[in-house]
């Protein structure tokens, strides 16, 4: 089984910023497999759209460090560990901005990079830049065809309905050809969408969580499945990370307990633990990781 973990990026443990490579450095000599970071721009003091279907948005999202900086520590501190994003918000960027963060960090980190996009769910974070908060799914679409081309081709150029890149020299490239672009998807057009084009599933395991969730993460990957097998793609192309979300209040003992039974039930293998509501200083997330990797190892 694979295991890594979120790094300390939100809440009480941003304000620990300075300490982001030693967590990184430690959690790897650990035996972690991988790191991840999320992306949130801002906390709306009132909401249109709360977060988790909740009508407020948690205390943590107000203190995050940006996800390309806090990786790119990550990466010049790390040698084996995956790097991931989980996820960014891929709309509320320019595609060449965001390809070129996103090479770069692959370039830097030797190809370690994995790039995990999503849609998001506040209103006000797409008002602070911007961009129109409906129609976001189209514009996702837009934006994986245009990393696409700057990826690929040179001169590299993409002209949608909703974005656009003009014709430019594209000389440097991701280590990893192509950079793997895992999607998070929850709904029957966000699943077929992972399907058809993606290279990997990004769900979510919630610990404590309602029963069945074992059963709803099966239920979703057969979804993706499906939609790989209609567009002639090998679903065993397209693998699964899943995220942990770990209560405040949680045991150890309970983390691990759900993975396992996860593991078993699923046939997933690589999975990583957000530990952001769990403790709030980065010395007790890397003492928490220990005890995780110890339980699952």
């Amino acid at each position: 089984m694979k295991i890594g973990f979120s790094i300390p990026q939100l809440g009480p443990q941003a304000h620990e910023g300075r300490r982001i490579a030693r967590f990184a450095r430690e959690v790897e000599g650990a035996g972690a497999d991988s790191l991840w970071v999320g992306d949130r721009l801002l906390a709306a003091t009132n909401p249109v759209v709360g977060y988790a279907g909740s009508d407020s948005i948690p205390a943590e999202f107000g203190s995050v460090l940006d996800p390309f900086v806090t990786l790119g520590v990550a990466a010049a501190v790390t040698e084996r560990v995956r790097l991931g994003t989980n996820v960014l918000i891929a709309p509320l960027y320019a595609p060449a901005v965001l390809a070129r963060s996103l090479t770069s960090l692959d370039v830097v980190s030797g190809g370690r990079m994995l790039a995990g996009l999503g849609l998001g769910w506040s209103p006000e974070e797409y008002a602070a830049v911007g961009v129109p908060f409906a129609r976001r799914g189209a514009r996702l679409e837009e934006t994986l065809d245009a990393l696409q081309a700057i990826w690929s081709m040179n001169p590299a150029g993409y002209a949608g309905e909703l974005v656009s890149v003009p014709e430019h020299h594209s000389v440097l490239k991701p280590v990893q050809s192509p950079l793997p672009v895992y999607l998070a998807a929850f709904t029957p057009v966000g699943l077929a969408r992972v399907g058809a084009r993606a290279d990997g599933w990004l769900p979510v395991l919630r610990v404590p969580g309602a029963d069945g969730q074992s059963e709803g993460l099966l239920r979703g990957r057969a979804a993706v499945d499906r939609a790989a097998e209609a567009a002639g793609r090998d679903p065993g192309s397209v693998a699964t990370v899943v995220r942990v979300n770990v209560a405040r209040g949680t045991e150890v003992d309970a983390v691990v307990a759900v993975v396992e039974k996860a593991a078993a039930t699923t046939g997933f293998d690589d999975f990583f633990v957000d530990l952001m509501y769990v403790v709030d200083s980065v010395d007790e997330v890397l003492e928490t990781a220990g005890r995780v990797l110890d339980g699952l190892r």
